[in-house]
């Protein structure tokens, strides 16, 4: 699940970086408009993939032999 969520922030941050350079929403342009049902579950699904990665912030790293 985490690499799900992973990859989901990864594209809206792709997407969020094309709003901010070019003005160009791909998610709005590929599902019909900001305002389709189809865009805004996607955006909800990728808000929901940062609120599930929060905690990622905060675990511990593991370490192995390997590492010490």
């Amino acid at each position: 699940m985490d690499k799900l969520a992973l990859t989901l922030l990864i594209i809206g941050g792709l997407n969020w970086g094309l709003v901010g350079i070019f003005r160009f929403d791909l998610v709005a342009w590929l599902l019909g408009g900001q305002t389709s049902v189809f865009s805004r579950i996607v955006y909800v699904i990728v808000a929901l993939a940062a609120i599930w990665a929060i905690p990622m912030l905060f675990r511990g790293r593991k370490t192995t032999a390997a590492e010490v």
